[in-house]
């Protein structure tokens, strides 16, 4: 036995080899392998990174990874894009430029990686360094006139600054900004800080504890100044069949001043403008109006207000009773008969429009062209010659329209 098989092992192991091919090609058939690049870039994940390094710069997030697998293990990974990551090994590097290969990991088998772009990630690794710095406070624009604005609060008065040793050394200004143009009330406000170097350029990339602080300036009115309201004195009225439907004035609030604080501090709190004559008007109104100043007490800035009026139509409505309905587009050789002849119609409007309404400035008409003989339902239609006047309902909204040749008898 041992002599035969010694005799034809040759014929074994082809018959062997021929077997794994066949089995090799029906697997590859039923599952063939795809080179695909992965539809969404790898994220790259960090290890080994030492706690008193830090990068430099920001490097790359994520690389295009292309691999090749059987259709089935790329229905794993598009199902779950997690089995495929891309490492950045930082173990026992020390500081200094390094130009470091990444690993990609794929949880699935059989796969293999056709390419990674980028493969290799050059960064540079620098001490980590932490400071505390005073946040300075740069004021902008000016308080409103006859306000003045006291010392500034700021809480902290100090941040933490931590990053790679070259940007922390760069820093020479923390600073935040507040901006004062026109301010009449208490400035409160939380600021977010910005960290300057030499050229008062921002740095980025560093940590900043805490990144905002909160600002706070007193704003007092100086004596001898105060605000006080404007208020329109109208005279005459709108005219007959018109409304006043607005009245407004900019500014709405005045800075005055006298050398005798008290003269401002006897002031009702308003100051009335010259008065704005709406007799007969039947439009908006705008106009500039001087103020009625107390003697010794001026006005700070503009000395005169805008003041606009809005003057609007009375809206009202009316109705037509009976209103005979034209007949238009008929046939020659047909008459017609319309049931009922007349309609009632309401319309609305402005009352000084509709005061001059007359049944000459109504037409009522149904339309019968291309219409043959027989009863129609139809809908009358209204059309008024004076504009802004609105058909608001037809009573009725239909009505029938026999038509039927000349000299026949309509059916009843």
């Amino acid at each position: 036995m041992l002599r035969w098989i010694a005799n034809n092992y040759k014929t074994f192991f082809w018959a062997f080899a021929l077997a794994i091919a066949v089995w090799i090609s029906a697997v590859t058939s039923a599952d063939p392998d795809e080179t695909r690049t992965l539809p969404s870039n790898v994220p790259i994940q960090i290890i080994g990174q030492s706690p008193t390094l830090v990068f430099s710069d920001e490097i790359i997030k994520e690389v295009e990874v292309t691999l090749r697998a059987p259709s089935s293990i790329w229905g794993l990974i598009e199902t779950n894009p997690q089995l495929v990551s891309a490492i950045l090994d930082l173990s026992s590097l020390s500081a200094g430029e390094h130009t470091a290969t990444l690993q990609i990991q794929v949880n699935a088998r059989p796969v293999q990686i056709v390419s990674v772009i980028p493969s290799t990630v050059t960064f540079e690794l620098e001490p980590l360094l932490q400071k505390t710095v005073d946040v300075d406070l740069i004021l902008s624009g000016e308080a409103a006139i006859g306000y003045q604005v006291g010392r500034s609060t700021i809480e902290p008065v100090q941040v933490t600054i931590s990053g790679a040793q070259s940007k922390v050394e760069s820093v020479k200004r923390i600073i935040v900004s507040a901006d004062l143009n026109g301010i009449r009330e208490n400035f409160d406000k939380v600021l977010k800080i910005e960290v300057l170097d030499a050229n008062n350029q921002p740095i980025k990339g560093l940590n900043i504890t805490p990144d905002s602080v909160n600002v706070f300036l007193p704003v007092s009115q100086q004596g001898g100044y105060r605000d006080v309201a404007v208020k329109v004195n109208v005279t005459g009225r709108v005219a007959t069949g018109y409304r006043l439907t607005d009245l407004s004035v900019f500014p709405q609030v005045i800075t005055v001043y006298s050398k005798d604080p008290q003269l401002v501090s006897n002031l009702p709190g308003i100051i009335e403008t010259q008065p704005l004559d709406l007799q007969n008007a039947q439009d908006d109104v705008t106009s500039r109006l001087s103020l009625i100043l107390p003697e010794g007490v001026s006005v700070v800035g503009e000395q005169t207000v805008l003041v606009k009026a809005g003057v609007l139509p009375i809206e009202g409505s009316v109705t037509l009773s009976n209103e005979l309905i034209e007949v238009i587009g008929l046939e020659n050789g047909y008459t017609a008969q319309v049931s009922p002849t007349g309609v009632d119609i309401i319309l609305s409007g402005p009352l000084p429009l509709l005061d001059t309404l007359t049944r000459q400035s109504v037409r009522v008409t149904v339309d019968l062209t291309g219409l043959k003989e027989g009863t129609h339902q139809l809908t009358p239609k209204v059309e008024i010659l004076i504009a802004n006047i609105i058909v608001q309902s037809i009573l009725p909204n239909t009505v029938e329209v026999v038509i039927s040749p000349i000299n026949a008898t309509p059916t009843p």
